[in-house]
C-alpha cells in the first residue's frame, strides 16, 4: 500500500503516514494528497484536519468538498515542536504557519525582533535551517539528530502541553466503511433560510447523535453560500444514523450530501 501526504519527509503528517503504510511519498499541498488518492494515483492520503490550539485546517476541508473521496481512519497524536537552528544567532523563524501559530506566545517572549516566515511544511523550514545559519526552524526535536548541522535550543515551545493534530486517512470512495464510531458528512443546502441550520441540528439531536464538529466553509459558488461539514459520534451502521443522514438529504434537497465515511480513531504517540 502507497501513502501519500504532505512533505518533504519529516513532517508530522509523515510521521501520521507511517502508520498507515511504509511505502509513503510526498506532496507539496493537502489538495494535491487529495486529488492524488481521487484519481487513484495513490492508496491512501494522510491530510491534517483539525489541531488542538488553531483548530480546523481549512484547505483539508476545502479539498474534502471538492473531492469524490472516502475516509477510512482517523489518527491522533501529540504534537512536540522544538526550536531548531545551527546556533543561537539566527534573524528568521520558518515553519508551517500552523506551527507558528502554535507557539505564538514562545516566540513573543523569546524572540520578538525575529521575522516568521510561513512555508509548505514544518520539515521544509528543518531544510531552510540546514542550509542557512540565520533561519531557525520549528519541528519535532528528533529532526535534529538527522544531521550534525543543528541544534536544539528549547524544546517543547508550543503554547499548550496538550497540542495535538487530528489526521484523516483519506481513500477512493468504494473502500468507505460503514462500522466505526465516528461519522463524516458534507452538506450543502445550496439555499440559506432562517432555521436552517437548526433544522440540520435536530436531525441529529432527535436520533440522540452527539456532534463532536460542525463548520461552515464558503461554497464558492456566491458569495454568502456555505456548506456544512459535521463529524458525529455515531457509526453509519446505526440505525439512527441513516435516519438522521435521510433527513439531512431532504433538508438539503436543492444541493448535496456527502457522507465521507464511518471510522474509529488512533492515538499515536512520538
Amino acid at each position: 500500500m502507497r501513502a501519500v501526504t504532505l512533505g518533504p519527509a519529516g513532517t508530522y503528517s509523515h510521521r501520521a503516514a507511517s502508520a498507515v503504510a511504509e511505502d509513503v511519498d510526498f506532496r507539496e499541498s493537502v489538495t494535491g494528497i487529495v486529488e492524488a488518492v481521487a484519481t487513484t494515483s495513490a492508496d491512501r492520503g494522510v491530510i491534517p484536519i483539525e489541531n488542538s490550539i488553531e483548530g480546523s485546517v481549512t484547505e483539508s476541508l476545502d479539498a474534502l468538498a471538492e473531492f469524490e473521496i472516502g475516509v477510512v481512519r482517523e489518527i491522533v497524536t501529540p504534537i512536540r515542536h522544538a526550536l531548531l537552528a545551527q546556533s543561537g544567532e539566527f534573524v528568521t523563524v520558518a515553519s508551517h504557519s500552523q506551527a507558528l501559530a502554535q507557539c505564538r506566545e514562545f516566540l513573543e517572549a523569546e524572540y520578538p525582533d525575529v521575522d516568521l516566515e510561513p512555508v509548505a511544511s514544518t520539515a521544509r523550514g528543518v531544510e531552510l535551517a540546514r542550509e542557512d545559519p540565520s533561519v531557525a526552524a520549528i519541528g519535532h526535536p528528533d529532526n535534529a539528530s538527522n544531521g550534525t548541522e543543528l541544534r536544539i535550543l528549547a524544546e517543547d515551545i508550543q503554547d499548550r502541553d496538550s497540542n495535538a493534530t487530528r489526521f484523516l486517512v483519506v481513500a477512493p470512495t468504494d473502500e468507505r466503511s460503514k462500522a466505526g464510531g465516528k461519522s463524516s458528512f458534507v452538506v450543502y443546502p445550496s439555499e440559506n433560510y432562517p432555521g436552517l441550520l437548526l433544522e440540520l441540528l435536530e436531525a441529529f439531536a432527535d436520533e440522540d447523535i452527539n456532534l463532536s464538529r460542525i463548520e461552515s466553509r464558503p461554497s464558492g459558488e456566491r458569495l454568502g453560500d456555505y456548506l456544512f461539514h459535521i463529524d458525529c459520534e455515531a457509526g453509519m451502521y446505526e440505525g439512527r444514523t441513516e435516519r438522521a443522514f435521510e433527513r439531512v438529504e431532504s433538508i438539503a434537497r436543492k444541493g448535496w450530501v456527502r457522507w465521507l465515511g464511518s471510522y474509529d480513531t488512533e492515538h499515536v504517540l512520538y
